[in-house]
């Protein structure tokens, strides 16, 4: 049974359910929901699947991402404080430190934005795919009304 076919029975036995009087709800047999929205969920197409990683990897690249800036600021940090602490090259270690900050921060920055970019286009993607599917869903839905 495919999850088209679950839906649709989701909804019969919704449309099927006891009304209660003098209000919008349905009475129906929660175990049999239940077990329709378990079984919807494990034939979820691996695209929607996809985007939940998509998502999770997003994460992962910018926490990774965290991670190398500071560590390069930290490292840029350390290299001034020995640069600074030897003598008669002072001028020349801040100079030389703030270069390397600033190409820290810089390196971070692309890091960062790369992998918002890189996610994005996967969001982008998958979400227009989900699109696809959700409009030849609403389609296949009219089609078996009669619409």
């Amino acid at each position: 049974m495919d999850v088209l076919k679950l839906l649709d029975e989701l909804e019969e036995i919704v449309e099927e359910g006891t009304s209660v009087p003098l209000s919008n709800r349905v009475l129906v047999d929660a175990e049999e929901i239940l077990d329709i929205i378990k079984e919807i969920r494990i034939r979820l197409p691996d695209e929607i699947k996809q985007a939940m990683w998509i998502k999770e990897e997003k994460q992962r690249i910018l926490a990774e991402a965290q991670k190398d800036a500071d560590n390069i600021l930290n490292e840029a940090e350390y290299r001034l404080e020995e640069l600074i602490e030897q003598e008669g090259i002072t001028k020349a270690a801040k100079e030389r430190a703030e270069e390397i900050i600033t190409k820290a921060q810089t390196t971070a920055k692309e890091i960062r934005l790369g992998a918002m970019e890189y996610a994005d286009s996967l969001l982008l993607e998958t979400q227009e795919y989900l699109k696809d599917l959700i409009v030849q869903l609403n389609e296949n839905r009219k089609e078996l009304r009669g619409n």
